[in-house]
C-alpha cells in the first residue's frame, strides 16, 4: 500500500516546541525545513547536493522540500522575519572590522 505525503511527513518531518525553536525539522536532526528550502530556493542546491553537504539521506530532503511546498507561506513568513531580526541587529551593531 502506498504512503500518503502526509505519513512520509509525519516519518521524517517532526515539530516540537523543545527543538529549533518549535520550527519544522528533519526527524533526527536539527536541521530545519527552512534552512533546507534556503538552500534550496535561493542557493540553488539540488536535493542530491543538500543531503551530501550536510550528511542526510535524500529521502529525507525532499520530505523537507515537500512539507516546505505544502507551507509555503507560513515558512517563507518566518524566513522574512529571520531576515528582517538580522537587519535590525546589523543596524544596532557596529561592525568591529570596519
Amino acid at each position: 500500500m502506498a504512503k500518503s505525503v502526509e505519513d512520509l511527513w509525519a516519518q521524517r518531518i517532526r515539530v516540537s516546541p523543545v527543538i529549533v525553536g518549535g520550527r519544522p525539522h528533519i526527524a533526527g536532526h536539527r536541521i530545519t525545513v527552512q534552512s533546507v528550502a534556503i538552500w534550496r530556493e535561493r542557493l540553488g542546491l539540488s536535493a542530491e547536493e543538500i543531503a551530501a553537504a550536510f550528511g542526510l539521506r535524500l529521502v529525507d530532503v525532499n520530505a523537507a522540500l515537500g512539507y516546505y511546498l505544502a507551507h509555503r507561506s507560513e515558512i517563507e513568513q518566518a524566513i522574512r522575519a529571520d531576515e528582517t531580526l538580522v537587519n535590525e541587529l546589523r543596524g544596532r551593531t557596529p561592525s568591529k572590522l570596519r
